[in-house]
C-alpha cells in the first residue's frame, strides 16, 4: 500500500512538472497589445510604430476606404498630427479579446481636448493581426459620421 502511494505521489509530481504554465501565443499577443496602448497613452509614437512591421495593412476611416498600407514613418506622422490637435489624447481600454493565435480584438474609448476646449469621446474597436511579435494588420472600426 505504501509503495502504491509513493508511486502515485511520484507520478503526480512528474505530471505537475511537465504541465507548467507556459505563456501561450494569446498571452504574448495580449501583452503586446497592452504595451501598444501604454505607448499610445504616453504619446510614444516611435515606440508604438515600432510595434508594427515596416509596412502594415490598415483599415481605418481616417485613411480612406479599403485597406491602406502604411509605413512606420507614416504611422508616426499620423499620430503626431493627431496629438497636436488633441494634446491630452488618451485611449481607455474597455476589454481585450484574444482570438486565435494571430488576432487580438480591443474595445476602447479614445478621448481628447482640442486647444479651443472642445472635447471628443469616441468608442472604437480594433482587430490587430500579429505575426512574429509584430502587428501586420490594424483594422479599426468606429462611427465617423457623428458630429
Amino acid at each position: 500500500m505504501k509503495r502504491n502511494l509513493l508511486f502515485l505521489a511520484i507520478f503526480i509530481a512528474m505530471i505537475s512538472c511537465n504541465n507548467q504554465n507556459k505563456p501561450t501565443m494569446d498571452t504574448e499577443n495580449v501583452n503586446l497589445v497592452n504595451q501598444y496602448f501604454e505607448h499610445f497613452n504616453n504619446h510614444e509614437w516611435e515606440k508604438m510604430a515600432g510595434m508594427y512591421t515596416e509596412t502594415a495593412a490598415f483599415k481605418d476611416p481616417s485613411l480612406g476606404q479599403g485597406i491602406v498600407t502604411q509605413t512606420r514613418k507614416q504611422t508616426i506622422q499620423k499620430y503626431s498630427e493627431l496629438n497636436e490637435a488633441f494634446p491630452d489624447l488618451k485611449d481607455k481600454v474597455i476589454q481585450i479579446y484574444p482570438s486565435g493565435e494571430k488576432h487580438v480584438i480591443v474595445e476602447f474609448v479614445s478621448s481628447g481636448t482640442a486647444p479651443d476646449g472642445s472635447e471628443f469621446e469616441l468608442p472604437i474597436c480594433t482587430i490587430f493581426t500579429i505575426e512574429d511579435g509584430k502587428i501586420i494588420q490594424d483594422f479599426t472600426y468606429y462611427d465617423n459620421f457623428e458630429e
